[in-house]
């Protein structure tokens, strides 16, 4: 099966930022990866802009050595066009300095995407500036990547601010978590197949799992994540997006804001999380490297590196159905999975020698990413009614041909739908908002309880309490593989 190519128009995407991790490790190579694809006429420009003094041969030979360490670029014709296509402005987000030079760079015309692959602070200044030096089209874009805001009244600040500059439908709030490939294939099992749509509520589904877990602990980024912690850095938006595209009503029609209103409605319709459903954890030391408190160097920080907890949402497709969703840092192994777990059948025929047999859907994002549905069959061989449980797998390496084996980045795809005008897959600003409306107060809960996270060891599943967290309701987690 080999994928459609679509071509998209004739851009300018100015990277705010160029010269920093995000853009050498994922925006560049994500961008090279779709010219070698021929999605993007050769007319296309990119132009990084930093506070650096780097001379544009300077920034081309740092976006090589890039694209040979982060795109595995090996054919040299091809990464001669692109570098061709490659430009840098020494410019000062907080001054005049460059921004003249960035305008006479810039071509008529045609989309510009202006993306702010910087630190939060510098947005307004960015947006201001680009509006100041008429740089902005009536087909300009810009793009800002988390976080937004930490907590709902720095988010309503930002929104606030950029809505100052840009109408809602310029701004593009990137969580590279759905571009994922089967992150977009929840929308299309759920509403392109009979099969489980009908099913798909609190009638049949006994509860669902979201758990993103990690292996990796916060190198270069202590002072960050010390700051926000596990429910600020993936809790409130990661799995938020996750929860709402498992558990959002069907859209009128595919359009972005359709989508978004449906999601909207997810996270408005959440209940307050009891304290007692959730569960924060703080990785000790082990093989792997030192505990938390000492990579951060705080003997009493109280931030989570991992947290658990139990929600519901109060509509009429969910009502009872609880959400279990947990992540964290320094676990047993890197994985991404749903598991719409299924309810029992309401009378077995076969006994009780059967034992207990239920349908469960696990939809892999990462790293094999995937779909399997495990279903009840006979046993093989003589002796009686023997029940197991084997799945029904769907690899995409496997399922999609060798070609897909190697399934495109996240950020391969958002960059292409900016360029394209597709706000599908980004997030809108009440869409943000709704979400830290529903976070402060569990945060605000463990700070006046003076909430301390439970030790885990690296290496784990997390703590303890996570189990028990289940085993009050008589259910389990499904094992974290890799």
């Amino acid at each position: 099966m080999v994928s459609r190519v679509i071509p998209v128009d004739p851009f300018d995407l100015i990277i705010f930022g160029g010269t920093g991790d995000l853009a050498q490790r994922k925006i560049l190579p994500a961008l090279y990866r779709r010219f070698c694809a021929g999605q993007w006429h050769e007319d296309a420009k990119i132009i990084a802009a930093a506070r650096s003094g780097h001379s544009a041969e300077d920034f081309r030979r740092m976006v090589a050595e890039s694209l040979h360490r982060h795109a595995s670029a090996r054919d040299s014709q091809a990464l001669i066009r692109f570098l061709q296509r490659v430009d840098y402005v020494p410019l000062d987000a907080m001054s005049t300095a460059g921004w003249e030079l960035l305008g006479e760079k810039l071509s008529p015309n045609r989309v510009r995407a202006f993306y702010f692959s910087v630190g939060p602070s510098l947005f307004g200044s960015l947006a201001k500036r680009v509006r100041a030096y008429n740089l902005a089209t009536e087909d300009t874009r810009i793009v800002v990547e988390k976080p937004f805001g930490h907590d709902l009244d720095s988010a309503r600040e930002l929104n606030a601010t950029l809505a100052a500059h840009f109408d809602e439908n310029q701004i593009y709030r990137i969580d590279h978590y759905l571009g994922k490939e089967t992150v977009q294939n929840l929308m299309a099992v759920r509403f392109g197949n009979m099969l489980f749509e009908p099913l798909w509520n609190s009638q049949y589904v006994d509860h669902i799992q979201i758990t993103v877990a990690e292996t990796v602990g916060i190198a270069g980024r202590e002072e960050y994540y010390e700051r926000a912690g596990a429910m600020r850095d993936m809790m409130q938006n990661h799995l938020m997006q996750l929860l709402c595209l498992i558990a959002m009503e069907p859209p009128a029609k595919f359009d972005p804001d359709a989508v978004r209103d449906e999601k909207l409605k997810v996270i408005r319709a959440l209940d307050p999380v009891e304290p007692h459903h959730i569960v924060r954890g703080q990785f000790a030391a082990g093989p792997d490297g030192p505990g938390y408190r000492e990579c951060v160097g705080n003997p009493r920080s109280t931030t989570e590196s991992y947290v658990a907890l139990k929600a519901h949402i109060s509509n009429w497709r969910w009502a009872g159905t609880p959400f279990y969703l947990r992540t964290g840092k320094r676990l047993v192994a890197r994985s991404s999975v749903i598991n719409v777990m299924f309810k029992d059948a309401p009378h077995s025929i076969f006994g009780e020698e059967a034992g207990r047999h239920a349908n469960a859907l696990s939809i892999r994002l990462q790293p094999n990413e995937g779909i399997t549905l495990k279903v009840t069959i006979k046993e093989p061989g003589q002796g009686g009614m023997r029940l197991i449980d084997v799945p029904l797998d769907m690899s995409f390496a496997e399922a999609l041909g060798p070609e897909n084996q190697d399934p495109p980045d996240a950020y391969e795809r958002l960059v292409m739908d900016v360029i394209r005008g597709n706000q599908t897959l980004f997030m809108r600003g009440d869409e943000v908002e709704a979400a830290w409306a529903w976070t402060d107060p569990i945060i605000a809960g463990w700070l006046a309880r003076g909430d301390v996270p439970k030790p885990y060891d690296s290496g784990s599943t997390g703590p303890g309490d996570a189990e028990l967290l289940m085993k009050r309701d008589g259910r389990h987690w499904q094992g974290i593989k890799p």
